[in-house]
């Protein structure tokens, strides 16, 4: 069956958006809907909340036409053949999937089931009804120990440090692979450095599941009082501050991105210009759409040290986070940071935000939702 064709208006387009009631996910369905596209959801609520989608309708004021939210898990293959026979789909933005670096450690079976088998099921189901247009949520932690600094897309990936990073880099090949097989699939690997911040209107954000893993949302819920102060995790690297540094990406960025790769896959810009092929290239097929492989960091290209980061929430919050100076953990490295040109030059995106507004738009979020979405 023919891939469908991309190269349409945003309004004649539908996207099925996999984990879409999560962090990132949502602000995705936000900036979406907000350009036309008609979206899909499919989650199963096991880390994230419907009430996230009730507040995407807010934000947005769109219709239950516009947006149709379905309760199951992408290893449902039966639940997954009814959405496709039931949406006119063109394209996918694939977020489902565990995440917990930790967790993956202790529960690396869960994990490769449900990441690399739940995509697998996903895609054949998707094959089946004509739809070979994918966006992957990849991650930075392909690069494994990155050799070089700032990381581009030309940086090799070395062996993931966890189960997790291993279902990403696993997924990247198997994307791959299928593109390699039969080049009518259409697809993007966006690779993130670390998603901070929250929509402006603080009624969708970060609302992890018992202690947060990552430093953002820990310092948050220390500045909203939950927690008692920062653990940071070194202060002797060989940075300007000694603490570890990395690149910071606002999810609003990081969901427009997802948007422009979807003009990216349509062959065109918002100007309507043909742009260029991405990392593995491919032919523009017979119905207008660009096919490939486009690989993107999606980053600032700037980083931010621990330290920097519990200033800038103190200064979005008004009152000092207090931190305690802890052992550097297994596996850390001194510096992480991005080169975004690619994604400049090919999707016409970059990052307009900068920490203090990630910061700002964290604490918004936090500060009215101190429970998080609180309908679990």
């Amino acid at each position: 069956m023919a891939n469908k064709n991309l190269a349409q208006n945003q309004n004649e387009i539908t996207v099925l958006v996999t984990g879409g009631a999560g962090f990132i996910g949502s602000h995705t369905c936000v900036e979406l809907l907000d350009e036309g596209y008609r979206v899909v959801v499919v989650d199963n609520l096991s880390n994230s909340s419907a009430a996230a989608l009730e507040r995407v309708r807010t934000i947005t004021g769109v219709a239950d036409d516009r947006l149709r939210f379905y309760e199951s898990d992408i290893l449902n293959r039966d639940a997954l053949k009814r959405i496709f026979s039931e949406n006119d789909i063109d394209a996918i933005i694939h977020f489902a999937g565990f995440k917990a670096v930790g967790e993956s450690v202790q529960k690396p079976l869960e994990y490769y089931w449900n990441n690399i088998a739940g995509t697998l099921v996903l895609c054949d189901v998707a094959r089946a009804h004509g739809v070979k247009n994918i966006v992957f949520s990849s991650s930075a932690t392909v690069y494994g120990e990155p050799e070089f600094i700032p990381i581009t897309e030309a940086c090799p990936k070395h062996s993931a440090t966890n189960p997790y990073g291993q279902t990403k880099s696993m997924l990247e090949q198997i994307l791959t692979d299928l593109y390699v097989g039969d080049n009518e699939w259409n697809i993007v690997l966006l690779r993130y450095f670390n998603p901070i911040g929250a929509h402006e209107s603080g009624l969708i954000g970060e609302d992890p599941k018992g202690i947060p893993n990552n430093l953002l949302p820990y310092v948050a819920q220390v500045a909203v009082g939950k927690l008692e102060s920062v653990g940071v995790f070194g202060d002797d690297y060989d940075t300007p501050d000694g603490t570890g540094v990395r690149d910071y990406i606002h999810v609003v960025d990081l969901a427009r991105g997802h948007v422009a790769a979807l003009r990216w896959m349509g062959g065109k810009v918002g100007t309507g210009k043909a742009i260029g092929l991405g990392s593995i290239e491919g032919p523009t097929q017979t119905n207008g759409t660009r096919a490939g492989v486009g690989i993107f960091n999606l980053g600032t290209g700037t980083g931010s040290s621990v330290l920097d980061v519990v200033k800038a929430f103190s200064q979005a919050c008004g009152k000092d986070i207090p931190y305690q100076i802890k052992p550097r953990r297994a596996g850390d490295i001194a510096v992480n940071y991005a080169v975004c040109d690619k994604a400049r030059d090919e999707l016409d995106w970059a990052a307009r935000f900068d920490l203090s507004r990630m910061c700002a738009d964290s604490w918004r979020w936090q500060s009215n939702n101190p429970d998080g979405y609180n309908a679990r």
